[in-house]
């Protein structure tokens, strides 16, 4: 359901992908806070800042994250890899189907590095995913009231 970039500069990062992949319009979110009471890096309470930008393709979403502050999967890969590729997400249908999921990448060996709950209620988990030659995988349940802002989001794009 989507493909994400972390890069230190949302505008031109969303400036080459409109011109290379067509992307019309982007939606900003600044300055996201992910909490340390809803949010966990290595099994330790995160608490990081990150600017969000959001544009689709038909129905893949591309995401543009570009991290703030505090430590995350976001300023880490950014320090250590430089701007990029940094994930594909997988939506799960219902919070019961993403518990289920991640119990089942625990069981393949996946290791989860961040997860947490979104403002906005969506849940995410990112796992390590060097063996798929994309740095993470992330799985997300996307709550009702993020799906009706994430197809306002695509309806603009036509």
């Amino acid at each position: 359901m989507q493909i994400a970039w972390v890069t230190p500069d949302l505008d031109a990062t969303e400036t080459a992908l409109t011109g290379l992949l067509g992307a019309r319009k982007w939606i900003r979110i600044p300055d996201v806070h992910f909490a340390p009471d809803s949010c966990s890096y290595y099994g330790k309470p995160a608490d990081f800042v990150a600017g969000i930008s959001l544009s689709y393709l038909g129905d893949m979403q591309l995401e543009l994250i570009s991290p703030v502050s505090g430590q995350s999967v976001y300023s880490d890969f950014l320090r250590d890899s430089g701007p990029g590729l940094h994930h594909i997400c997988t939506e799960a249908e219902s919070p019961e189907q993403f518990d289920a999921a991640l119990a089942e990448a625990a069981d393949r060996g996946a290791a989860v590095v961040q997860q947490g709950v979104m403002p906005g209620g969506i849940q995410f988990a990112y796992l390590s995913a060097p063996q798929a030659a994309v740095p993470y995988l992330e799985i997300a349940y996307i709550s009702p009231d993020m799906r009706a802002f994430y197809d306002y989001i695509k309806q603009e794009q036509q």
